[in-house]
């Protein structure tokens, strides 16, 4: 009997750790996967707008590309390919005095998509991997606590038959003093 109430609160208490553990996973999970659907999601954004001005025009407005700086996600290298693209595409840098028939911007960011095109990528695949993992994670958590769950209920049930036929044994023996 005393060995079942061990193991009972053994299991018990495992059940608490793990349940700990998950909660932080899934705080972690959340936080995460949360900054990936704010950078996917601005990457979209910003991609739209760079193809639609897809054309050479006097002026252009880069607000969601510029959006892209601020996001922790994005890599060092890809923030100093924005900055200069958006630095090249706001000075014109005198194509309206040597030639007035030109535009003041002529659309060159085709590379600039592309690198946000393949962060895109990455980001989606990332999140996507992030996802998997959250999922094998929540269902290692829901298999364990199931398994600790039939083992505490095992182990009662066991712990409260030997408590009857003890008590059995003792009424016997009583009754036969």
């Amino acid at each position: 009997i005393a060995e079942h109430d061990e193991d009972i609160s053994v299991w018990t208490g495992d059940q608490k750790a793990a349940t700990r553990v998950r909660e932080i996973e899934k705080a972690d999970y959340d936080t995460l996967h949360k900054d990936y659907s704010e950078s996917v999601d601005a990457l979209q954004r910003a991609i739209a707008v760079l193809k639609k001005q897809a054309h050479d025009r006097p002026q252009a407005s880069f607000a969601q590309v510029s959006n892209l700086m601020s996001l922790n996600l994005i890599p060092a290298e890809a923030k100093k390919a924005l900055d200069l693209f958006l630095q090249t595409s706001q000075d014109p840098e005198g194509l309206e005095v040597s030639a007035p028939e030109a535009h003041g911007y002529e659309f060159q960011s085709h590379g600039v998509i592309e690198m946000l095109e393949k962060l895109l990528d990455k980001f989606i695949e990332e999140r996507t991997a992030l996802e998997k993992s959250e999922m094998n994670s929540k269902h290692a958590y829901d298999m364990l606590m199931q398994d600790l769950t039939a083992q505490i209920d095992q182990a009662t049930q066991d712990r409260t038959e030997k408590s009857e036929i003890k008590a059995k044994k003792l009424q016997a023996k009583a009754d036969a003093e």
